[in-house]
């Protein structure tokens, strides 16, 4: 058991992470989504969320027992919107460049790899994300050689 975990510890990068400039706690009052109505009973209707505009529709005259329907009450604080908990905004990384993006907004928001990009790729643009002190999320993902898990 002590010679995996010193060897997973020796594979894996260990990362000093940057504070997030905003202070703020982060609240996400729902994280499901909204289904549309009927979505359930029929093929034909998408999960995406519709209005229900029927004059006669239960959902949109919201009686008791029907699913949620979206509401001003539901939204985020103006502050935290689009805000992770660990209160950093996220930053897809497309290309091995757009981490250069980030030098002088580290504290603002953090790097979230595209799932395209290459392991090799991928360990460039974290080396980067070292070097210029940005957070990047799942830095471990793709990097283990198979040796490690073997």
């Amino acid at each position: 058991f002590f010679f995996f975990f010193f060897f997973f510890l020796t594979e894996c990068i260990v990362f000093k992470m940057p504070s997030p400039l905003m202070k703020a706690k982060v609240v996400h009052k729902r994280t499901a989504k909204f289904k549309r109505f009927h979505s359930d009973r029929f093929m034909r209707v998408d999960e995406s969320w519709r209005k229900p505009r029927g004059i006669d529709n239960r959902q949109r005259r919201r009686f008791k027992g029907t699913a949620p329907s979206p509401k001003i009450g539901y939204g985020s604080r103006k502050l935290t919107r689009f805000h992770n908990q660990d209160g950093f905004k996220r930053f897809l990384i497309r290309d091995p460049k757009d981490i250069e993006l980030l030098l002088m907004h580290n504290q603002r928001y953090s790097a979230v790899l595209s799932s395209r990009l290459s392991a090799k790729t991928r360990k460039a643009v974290v080396e980067r994300g070292l070097q210029l002190d940005v957070k990047v999320h799942r830095a471990n993902a793709r990097l283990r050689t198979e040796e490690a898990t073997a």
